[in-house]
Formats: structure tokens, C-alpha cells, sequence
């Protein structure tokens, strides 16, 4: 039977001994500026992901990846302290794709904002290919319905 508030109060756990830990734990001054921003734990509490951003270029990127991953095992242990549980879940360290799909998104918002501008400037100088109303009003009423009592006068004769 799978407890998930049990799941995610151990991966809300998790996130915050990772997050406090971290630097003190990895201890190497080519650790980028990571925000852990989601864990999920499976139902059985065996298995841990844990989603992370960087702060910087690609090659920091790359530099922390290595470094977490190397790290695992100091990690894992320093979880297995904190928490208080039977079996500690192994870890593992996953980079958040979360915000470089929003950056590709902004950009394609700001891309269509833009043509909804050109849009809007070419309509606005615009001019009608006909009359500017196409549509029957007011007097041209009386004149259909005066037409209509002559077609129906015809017909009665």
C-alpha cells in the first residue's frame, strides 16, 4: 500500500537537507549556484529524484553535474541522518529542464507579440476594398418595402 503524503512529506524532507547541506557537504569552490527545485520520492520511499537548476554557462553546468554525482554518496548519508527512517532512498540528481522550456516559451510570446503588433500597424492604415458599410440601413428599408407592396399588388392581378 502506497502512502503518498507520506512520500511527499519524506521528498519535502529531503529537498530541505539537501538545500541547507549542500555547500558544506560538497566542499569544492567549483560548486555553481544550485536551487534545488523539486524531489519526488517513489511510493516505497526506496528511490529519491532530485530536480536542480545552475546558475551560470553551460560549462558550469557540466562542472556541477559531475561534482553532484560524484557527491552522491556523502549525500545520501547525510539524508540518512536527518531523516530517521528505516532505509535511506538512493539519489538521484536530475537537471530541471523547467526553466529552459520557459525561456523557449517567453520567447515565442514575445515572437507572436510582435506580429500581433505588425498586424495591428498594417490594419490600421487599412481601407475598405468597398463602401465602408456594406450593409442595408434606415431609408433603404422604406424603399424595399414599398417595392415589396408593388410585387404583391402585381401578384393579386
Amino acid at each position: 500500500m502506497v502512502d503518498t503524503a507520506r512520500a511527499r512529506k519524506v521528498a519535502e524532507r529531503i529537498k530541505d537537507v539537501i538545500a541547507g547541506n549542500l555547500d558544506a557537504t560538497v566542499k569544492d569552490p567549483s560548486l555553481g549556484f544550485v536551487t534545488i527545485t523539486d524531489v519526488r520520492v517513489t511510493g516505497d520511499l526506496q528511490h529519491a529524484s532530485i530536480f536542480y537548476t545552475v546558475f551560470g554557462d553551460e560549462n558550469q553546468a557540466e562542472q556541477t553535474a559531475k561534482l553532484l554525482q560524484q557527491n552522491t554518496g556523502k549525500l545520501r548519508s547525510l539524508v540518512g541522518k536527518h531523516l530517521g527512517i528505516r532505509l535511506t532512498p538512493s539519489l538521484e540528481f536530475l537537471a530541471d529542464a523547467l526553466p529552459d522550456s520557459a525561456a523557449h516559451i517567453d520567447g515565442l510570446l514575445r515572437e507572436a507579440k510582435a506580429r500581433d503588433a505588425e498586424v495591428a500597424a498594417t490594419a490600421a492604415g487599412a481601407a475598405y476594398a468597398g463602401e465602408s458599410d456594406p450593409y442595408k440601413h434606415g431609408d433603404e428599408d422604406d424603399d424595399d418595402a414599398a417595392d415589396a407592396a408593388a410585387d404583391a399588388e402585381i401578384s393579386r392581378s
